[in-house]
């Protein structure tokens, strides 16, 4: 029996898919009903459920690593902006940190974020602002040593104004960035979303001096309305 990507039956005549449909409720704006709809009728968030990862975003870093394999066994890694802690879940089984893979390295995972963030086993998680003086040095203290990727899937709060919004998370890439070149091991890989938009030029030729290799990237899983994708720089010249 024939099934698509997401695992539908596609057999049997008069099939069609059910759309769960969301009626407007007393207080809810239209974009606030269309999101909840699109939520609901999303299905890598019904995957994300039935699998245990903390939202959708962990598809995410699983087609980014698929196609550039920077989350190894024995790699150590930090995750910026961690919350809610998909990605973390991602990685803690790639780099065998809980040490199942028998005959692999154990690799290390540790999570920062502004906010407090629930424990995810096989990761060490820390409530920190990256951007703090010192900041590079307590996680350096943390790890043991250098990272060998810093990845983010960081977004500042919502303007509602598209340029507004793109332009602080290109701020908030270009940190994270910075940070990296601060923390990585020689030859490591820095992992980040960005908003296409125009203002992007200066990140990719800051990242395009400190790594042998970059690439943009829109997975997948990522939705086709969205104006995210994802740099993935590769080879850092300590």
């Amino acid at each position: 029996m024939a099934k698509t990507p997401t695992g539908k039956n596609t057999s049997g005549r008069g099939q069609r898919d059910l759309k769960v449909k969301v009626k407007s409720a007393r207080g809810r704006t239209t974009s606030s009903t269309r999101w909840l709809q699109r939520q609901l009728n999303d299905p890598y968030v019904k995957r994300a459920q039935v699998e245990g990862y903390r939202g959708r975003a962990a598809f995410k870093i699983m087609e980014l690593d698929d196609k550039f394999r920077f989350l190894v066994p024995g790699a150590r890694i930090v995750d910026l902006g961690c919350a809610p802690g998909g990605w973390l879940q991602v990685a803690v089984k790639r780099v065998n940190a809980l040490g199942e893979k028998s005959g692999k390295s154990v690799g290390t995972v540790l999570g920062v974020d502004l906010q407090e963030v629930e424990a995810v086993a096989g990761a060490e998680v820390h409530q920190l602002d990256f951007m703090d003086d010192g900041a590079d040095d307590v996680v350096k203290g943390w790890l043991g040593g250098k990272a060998d990727v810093v990845m983010s899937d960081m977004a500042a709060s919502s303007s509602g104004h598209k340029q507004t919004d793109h332009l602080r998370i290109i701020s908030l890439c270009e940190a994270a960035a910075y940070f990296s070149f601060d923390v990585l091991e020689e030859g490591g890989s820095f992992v980040a979303k960005v908003l296409a938009g125009g203002a992007e030029g200066e990140l990719q030729k800051l990242l395009k001096q400190k790594f042998t290799k970059v690439a943009n990237v829109k997975p997948p899983s990522s939705r086709s309305d969205s104006s995210e994708k994802f740099v993935i720089a590769t080879g850092f010249r300590a």
